[in-house]
């Protein structure tokens, strides 16, 4: 069995009042036809890394809590969720502790995937190594290379709101979508290796 991962509030819920907790199952009712954000899937992450640093462009939980569980049946998988027709929630774990700084991290690892603008890059290194994380470089770098790829633009604006990373790593998946596959587990964890 394949553990996945899943947020809910403190309380256990999810959209639509959905009451989750230890061994609970829920199906999805909607035609398996729709999109992953609809009421055909129940959503869940490959890895709990994803599932937080996901949440903001995701479910917006507050305080979230973070359950391993099981999915069952079709299944739609995209490289930043995946969704299930059934899951099952078997237990809560301990959510990752992942600071402000790693949250930027990733998104700036995330755009650096994609974007070959040089004085950029230059900014996100002396980022991501600690030498500059003056609020006037990322500034500088987000004019830059605003033009050069829409991720830069997201990342820049991930170095002033932490959140933002998730956007980040859209803003990379659509830009790789046409033509380079990312990982985005393995940027999550080179991620939490920035300090």
């Amino acid at each position: 069995m394949t553990i996945y991962y899943k947020l809910t509030t403190q309380e256990g819920m999810t959209q639509n009042n959905t009451q989750w907790g230890e061994n609970v199952t829920h199906e999805a009712t909607g035609d398996i036809e729709q999109d992953l954000c609809s009421n055909a899937w129940i959503h869940a992450y490959t890895h709990p890394l994803l599932a937080i640093l996901m949440n903001p462009a995701h479910a917006m939980i507050k305080n979230p809590i973070l359950w391993e569980g099981n999915g069952e049946g079709e299944a739609k998988f995209e490289p930043l969720k995946c969704g299930f027709r059934k899951f099952t929630t078997l237990r809560q774990i301990p959510l990752p502790e992942v600071t402000n700084v790693q949250k930027v991290a990733f998104g700036i690892l995330c755009a650096k995937e994609i974007n070959t603008d040089s004085s950029w890059n230059q900014w996100a290194d002396k980022w991501l190594s600690g030498e500059d994380r003056t609020k006037s470089s990322a500034y500088y770098a987000a004019y830059a290379a605003a033009s050069a790829a829409s991720a830069a633009y997201a990342a820049s604006n991930a170095a002033k709101y932490a959140d933002a990373a998730a956007y980040a790593a859209y803003a990379a998946y659509n830009a790789a979508s046409k033509g380079k596959e990312l990982d985005f587990v393995s940027i999550a964890l080179k991620a939490m290796e920035v300090k």
